[in-house]
């Protein structure tokens, strides 16, 4: 299966159709378009809306996660419903489906850290309070993942899963860009074959998982530092 993925399109309300020739082509190279997070700029209704009209393009499926800015105004329910009723799938509550022999599981993920600097529930409330949300956003992966039976399979984040692909973001903010428990989790699943996540604007596109699973960031900025095609494509 052939899949164009991407991330990091924060449309705004002053955009006009910004995205209707990505989906075309996008559609017109792969089997399958994978949606990253931060699709919307502030998660405003009406910047979905202005989303919603450009997947409406896609006649290849759309599936996809959230992002942190599409959570910015409180509503992501409101952001979901719009880009669903586009044709889209948005996956956040350790949802999963297949299509052609390929599995989807995904979620927006979290920040949090890695390896040994990954944060703990340890000390204040408020912080643990904190750990407690990044660990059900790695169940929800989870759960998805282990709800497919197909022999390949594909993650979807917004959030990193490994810092090798957050390679050329400043060292202080890697903690806020993703965490480690999503690679882990990822490398409990022998079917997994691919991952893709956006976020981080000056990171590197192509990573891997301890356990060897190649990871894509798409993230719009870094697809346009690589030059050639403004997407991800690749096969599973």
């Amino acid at each position: 299966m052939r899949i164009a993925a991407i991330g990091d399109l924060h449309v705004n309300e002053s955009m006009t159709q910004p995205y209707r020739d990505l989906f075309t082509g996008m559609s017109a190279a792969a089997d399958m378009i994978l949606l990253c997070g931060d699709l919307t700029n502030y998660g405003k209704s009406n910047e979905a809306e202005i989303l919603a009209a450009d997947i409406a393009a896609a006649t290849a499926p759309v599936i996809g996660v959230l992002g942190n800015h599409d959570h910015e105004s409180g509503h992501p329910e409101t952001v979901k419903a719009i880009l669903t009723n586009a044709g889209a799938r948005i996956l956040d509550a350790g949802e999963a489906l297949e299509h052609d022999g390929v599995g989807f599981a995904g979620c927006m993920g979290s920040m949090g850290g890695f390896g040994r600097g990954m944060l703990s529930a340890f000390g204040e409330s408020s912080v643990k309070t904190f750990v407690q949300a990044c660990l059900e956003e790695t169940m929800k992966l989870e759960t998805g993942l282990r709800m497919l039976r197909t022999d390949r399979a594909v993650a979807i984040l917004h959030y990193a899963p490994i810092t090798e692909t957050l390679t050329g973001e400043p060292t202080e903010i890697l903690p806020f860009l993703g965490n480690s428990r999503l690679g882990e989790t990822i490398d409990r699943f022998d079917n997994v074959k691919a991952v893709v996540h956006g976020h981080a604007h000056r990171g590197s596109h192509r990573g891997a998982t301890p356990g060897g699973v190649p990871v894509y960031n798409v993230a719009r900025p870094v697809m346009a530092a690589l030059g050639g095609r403004p997407f991800a494509l690749f096969e599973v």
